[in-house]
């Protein structure tokens, strides 16, 4: 019961104290914001907005500030991907081993190319429709109550918002891939806010990798609700001013209302209805976002389920790496949503992710 002498947020950060006394409890300004917003390091997730018991910290600029005084409960320093990170302790957490050395790729059961059937998918997904089809099939068979991905800001085209997407016209509204960044975990404080009791988390590495860590470090609140995370395959993001603004509108002379896919197969492909547009991926570099740099996990290396199109026309690479992962896919695929294909059929493709793998983990030893 709350003593009726103290009001809810200050009894909320008593106990947190409380539960939090055996770990090093530093403020946000001694932590994050000295080891990973200073230094370039902070992704923009805001997992630390979302964590903090007394709203301390407000997103802005694709990262977090202090507008109050911080209580130094040591939260958003045990939850953030960018702090303190460890690879083989989340992965004993999350698979209950280590990678094998021939694991190139992280943990995984099976490999498997896959196409959704619906052609309402079809229609808008960017690959194989996979993601669309499992939260689609999640959503009509009461397996979730909300999906959480990267929608679309209706007053700027292919700006990516956190979104949480409850029917099933909202979540084909998620569909495609946007190349700046959206801070999905924004949507999973919605989410808790709603009452949602049963999500999907769709997220880039970086995310996937906050909600371990919040997992991890225990917080229910957050880490209850989600029932399974969708990783997707990112080398990495751009800003919206460079890529889209400067270059794409600016340089190729497009009008962004017009663009209707955007897609990266060895160079960026820029469909509008008059035709396709070809981007070297060296001229668009240079709007790369700097923290990508210090990523080095290309696959979404803890997720239950992992995706991306490596070039694939059509057609989407999926890596089921947890049994709850299976679960979904088999389920979905049983139900007869799913086009299947193995690995073999598509070698090189496995070449190339293996390949892409190993480069982000050398590009991220130089930073």
């Amino acid at each position: 019961m709350i003593p009726k002498s103290l009001n809810l947020d200050l009894w909320v950060f008593l106990l947190l104290s409380e539960l939090t006394m055996s770990i090093s409890k530093l403020s946000f300004e001694d932590s994050l914001a000295k080891s990973v917003v200073a230094t370039g390091r902070c992704v923009g997730c805001g997992t630390c907005v979302v964590v903090c018991p007394l709203n301390c910290l407000e997103y802005g600029e694709e990262k977090p500030s202090l507008i109050k005084e911080c209580k130094v409960c040591g939260i958003c320093a045990q939850t953030c991907p960018q702090y303190e990170w460890s690879m083989t302790k989340t992965e004993n957490f999350v698979f209950g081993r280590e990678r094998k050395s021939e694991e190139d790729f992280g943990v995984h059961r099976r490999l498997v190319i896959a196409q959704a059937k619906d052609d309402r998918i079809l229609k808008v997904c960017q690959d194989g429709g996979v993601v669309t089809a499992l939260l689609l099939f999640g959503l009509q068979n009461g397996l979730i109550d909300g999906a959480i991905a990267a929608g679309i800001n209706q007053e700027k085209p292919f700006h990516p918002i956190p979104k949480l997407a409850t029917t099933p016209e909202e979540i084909l509204e998620c569909a495609g891939t946007k190349y700046s960044y959206s801070p999905n975990l924004l949507a999973l404080a919605e989410g808790v806010k709603q009452k949602k009791g049963s999500m999907a988390f769709v997220g880039t590495p970086c995310q996937i990798r906050a909600v371990r860590k919040m997992q991890m470090f225990g917080l229910k609140k957050y880490t209850a609700p989600l029932k399974f995370l969708i990783g997707l395959m990112c080398s990495e993001c751009f800003t919206y001013k460079g890529l889209m603004e400067k270059h794409i509108r600016g340089v190729l002379g497009l009008n962004l209302s017009d663009v209707r896919k955007i897609n990266i197969k060895g160079k960026m492909l820029v469909t509008t209805e008059a035709g396709v547009k070809t981007i070297p991926l060296a001229e668009i570099r240079q709007h790369a976002r700097k923290s990508c740099g210090f990523c080095d996990d290309f696959s979404s290396e803890l997720a239950d389920i992992s995706t991306g199109g490596l070039g694939l026309d059509g057609w989407t690479f999926t890596i089921i790496r947890t049994e709850k992962g299976e679960e979904l896919l088999s389920s979905a695929e049983k139900a007869g949503l799913l086009n299947l294909k193995t690995v073999d059929k598509e070698p090189n493709v496995l070449n190339l992710l293996t390949k892409l793998s190993k480069k982000k983990k050398e590009a991220s030893k130089v930073r």
